[in-house]
């Protein structure tokens, strides 16, 4: 018992704590915790990432399997070093609690069970990704025959390796919805698992923020049900109808009515088989009749005439100044 709590991180070296490490813990709140943590180290990675997005593309590619170990240890020096506990427990009100000690109270991973949880939580993935170019380090690969030698023997052993361990998982996995701890075969081997860390407590939602949470869904339903009866085209188009008289002036409308002919109102392009619906805008084929399909009520944009009959236009360029008539 000394020699285990003399092993303990700083912040837990006392010699007990209330909380009972015997409450069970939800299967699905330890899964949870776990699904927060590779979120976690998406995100940090992501972070990092996006310093390097003005330099060179590539740049982080050979040294991404040591860098993704750093950070991770980084995240593990700040949360389960000091407080027993990933963020994703921390999420979850849980921490690791050490099965091996004999006392019926809390008692927090020693260091060597915490440097552990870091070697093997962080190690296995980066040899994964590093056992090729760690061995063609060691020249243990290009030079050596694919039909024998040390290099095939190696690559053998190492896949294996990995079969047994996925086994082992999986194995591990099971054992732990049937039992509901040590979801992770790391936990099991280093004796520590996943405790709450204060006690539980009935959940209680306040009144006010059910009255808010409904008040902003039925909002949130009325506007789903009112915006598909707004037909906001005919709204914008009155109120561009109204405001463009009395926003140009007299050079300016003519200007306006010599550029009309050069874009579809609809799409803003040069009109393709321009058409016109009997006012002096011009449209695309293909946007006036796909609009008038879907909106049996459709009027021009630009001044609100109703598309009735849709006719086709003959734009004749003058490719001197560009314009058309």
């Amino acid at each position: 018992m000394a020699s285990i709590e003399g092993d303990l991180p700083p912040s837990e070296r006392a010699s007990g704590s209330d909380r009972d490490p015997h409450t069970p813990v939800l299967r699905i709140s330890q899964l949870d915790a776990f699904e927060l943590d590779s979120a976690l180290d998406q995100l940090v990675w992501n972070q990092f990432s996006r310093c390097f997005r003005h330099l060179r593309p590539g740049l982080l590619t050979p040294v991404e399997p040591d860098l993704k170990a750093l950070l991770q240890l980084l995240v593990w020096r700040f949360t389960v070093f000091p407080s027993s506990a990933t963020v994703g427990q921390s999420m979850m009100n849980l921490r690791y609690h050490n099965t091996l000690s004999l006392s019926r109270r809390y008692r927090a991973p020693s260091r060597r069970q915490t440097l552990g949880l870091a070697l093997l939580t962080v190690g296995p993935r980066w040899l994964t990704e590093r056992s090729h170019s760690l061995l063609l380090a060691l020249g243990m690969g290009g030079g050596q025959p694919a039909d024998g030698g040390l290099w095939p023997a190696l690559r053998r052993a190492l896949s294996v390796i990995t079969g047994l361990t996925q086994v082992a998982n999986l194995i591990n996995f099971l054992v732990f919805l049937r039992e509901g701890h040590h979801p992770s075969l790391t936990e099991r081997i280093l004796g520590i698992r996943a405790v709450f860390s204060r006690p539980q407590a009935v959940r209680e939602v306040a009144f006010q923020y059910m009255n808010r949470e409904l008040l902003w869904h039925g909002f949130a339903e009325f506007l789903i049900f009112l915006l598909p009866l707004v037909n906001v085209r005919k709204m914008k188009t009155s109120v561009y109808s109204l405001l463009l008289p009395l926003g140009l002036g007299e050079e300016e409308k003519v200007e306006a009515g010599a550029g009309v002919l050069k874009e579809c109102v609809l799409c803003g392009e040069w009109p393709t088989m321009a058409h016109t619906i009997g006012c002096p805008h011009v449209f695309c084929y293909f946007c006036i009749k796909s609009h008038s399909m879907a909106d049996a009520y459709l009027t021009c944009p630009k001044c609100g005439v109703d598309a009735g009959d849709v006719k086709p236009v003959q734009l004749h360029v003058d490719m001197t100044d560009g314009r058309s008539t």
